[in-house]
């Protein structure tokens, strides 16, 4: 989180986090910025925390200077599957985009869209994070990479079938 929101936006966020069940960690800029604002039960982030992929109620706040340090950050400690910056600025959304090193980059919107099935892939067996991943001969086809660039105005995504639409269905080939 940008430094010059923090004092604003992150005591909120973080209430209406903690109330929804998660865990809160953050750097000495966040929990300071959240203690002054008597947000408590907020533990330290460590150097482990910012390279974990939690698949839980678990948030790891980092509090940062410019969009040059928020790029490094997640370019350094990054999954590089899925990216986003919710920002009302058009040129640090466009540096983001460009320069974040993920297969998905997005903004203002969830990164709940970054799914093979949404994508119209149908069924997602897999994940790939790395550009180039196949091996043995390789066409021209096989050489190419993509990275899904998704520009939105605070749209989410439903959880699959909750419409009362399609189903996820299961049959043995």
């Amino acid at each position: 989180m940008h430094r010059n929101i923090a004092p604003a936006f992150l005591p909120e966020a973080a209430g209406a986090l903690q109330a929804a069940g998660v865990t809160l960690k953050a750097d000495e800029a966040g929990r300071s910025i959240l203690a002054h604002a008597g947000v408590e039960a907020v533990e330290p982030a460590t150097a482990e925390d910012w390279q974990t992929e939690y698949g839980a109620l678990i948030l790891a706040i980092r509090v940062v200077d410019s969009l040059e340090a928020a790029i490094e950050h997640i370019n350094t400690f990054g999954s590089r599957h899925t990216d986003a910056i919710v920002t009302e600025d058009p040129a640090a959304a466009q540096v983001f985009l460009s320069r974040v090193d993920s297969a998905g980059v997005f903004h203002n919107c969830s990164t709940r869209f970054s799914d093979g099935f949404r994508y119209g892939f149908g069924a997602e067996v897999g994940i790939s994070t790395q550009k180039l991943p196949p091996r043995g001969p390789v066409g021209l086809e096989g050489l190419v990479t993509y990275k899904y660039v998704l520009r939105g105005s605070g749209q989410i995504v439903a959880t699959y079938g909750d419409d009362g639409g399609r189903t996820f269905t299961h049959r043995d080939v």
